[in-house]
């Protein structure tokens, strides 16, 4: 047999280099996927409303309270400093007590901020110009999004190009920041997903997302749209994910959230983000946490 040449036996080692070498880093990102949860936990400020408003707790401490009870990520209401927006240095301090504790700032959640979609146009502009300081605070804070309220009225169609109007302006101004701005079923026709989802469609902007509330899909008295069927639908936009433990029927009717149902939804939509919790109050914080952690170790199995 004729001995191989160095040529051969140089090319031979160097494909053998780059196979063992993509077999390495295919391992690797395997084995980061795997390492990898699920999907994330975070903690809504609102679950802890009554502690914040009779100033149990300040403002300050919520990331504290977040990383006392093993969450790591966090979404702020703008109503718990809704004069701070402006204030540099307030802002500063939120951040830094976040950042000491290895919390993650993900939404601010803005309200009574006016109607994004409101019919009479002067009052539209000012609730999109009144939401520029929380796009400038979000991005400060390190946030990744601001959530708004697609409140409108008129006809199904009416609102659609009203909501979607005022929604595409103030993306364009959060895109500049690289902020999102993300919309909740939140009542009205924002809690039916199929109005919702025509006016994310509409807009048709990458930073113009969802909110999806399990909860919240009670669109007025006596009539909601099912939350499984809601939360499917609007995950395709999801950039976060509100938890409640009570859901909807198409019947007004509540029962308990099924955790695995649902999560399986969310994941299944290829979303690994922030669950974030939003119910059980101060004194569930722990047992919320852990449903989730027991859900998401059920699905992973």
């Amino acid at each position: 047999m004729k001995p191989a040449s160095h040529s051969t036996r140089r090319s031979f080692l160097a494909h053998s280099g780059l196979a063992l070498g993509a077999l390495a880093m295919n391992s690797s990102r395997h084995a980061q996927a795997e390492d990898l949860p699920l999907f994330q936990i975070s903690l809504a400020q609102w679950t802890i409303n009554p502690e914040l408003k009779s100033g149990k707790i300040d403002n300050l401490d919520f990331a504290k309270v977040a990383h006392d009870h093993g969450i790591h990520a966090i979404e702020y209401v703008n109503q718990f400093f809704m004069d701070k927006a402006k204030d540099t240095a307030y802002l500063g301090e939120m951040k830094k007590r976040a950042a000491d504790l290895g919390v993650k700032s993900l939404v601010i959640m803005c309200d009574r901020e006016g109607n994004i979609g409101d019919p009479d146009d002067k009052k539209r502009a000012q609730t999109i110009d009144n939401h520029r300081k929380w796009i400038d605070a979000a991005k400060f804070l390190g946030c990744h999004s601001i959530r708004v309220n697609a409140g409108s009225s008129g006809s199904w169609e009416e609102q659609v190009k009203l909501a979607s109007d005022g929604l595409a302006r103030l993306t364009a101004i959060g895109a500049e920041h690289d902020i999102n701005v993300i919309v909740e079923n939140h009542g009205g026709l924002s809690s039916n997903a199929d109005w919702l989802a025509e006016v994310i469609t509409q807009v048709d902007h990458e930073r113009c997302g969802t909110l999806p509330d399990f909860g919240n899909f009670k669109i007025k008295e006596g009539e909601s749209y099912d939350s499984y069927r809601g939360i499917a639908k609007l995950m395709k936009w999801a950039k976060g994910v509100s938890v409640k433990d009570l859901v909807w029927d198409d019947k007004a009717n509540q029962s308990d959230l099924d955790y695995d149902r649902m999560l399986k939804i969310v994941v299944d939509a290829g979303f690994h983000g922030h669950c974030g919790i939003e119910h059980g109050g101060f004194a569930g914080l722990n047992q919320s946490r852990e449903k989730l952690e027991q859900a998401r170790a059920r699905l992973s199995a």
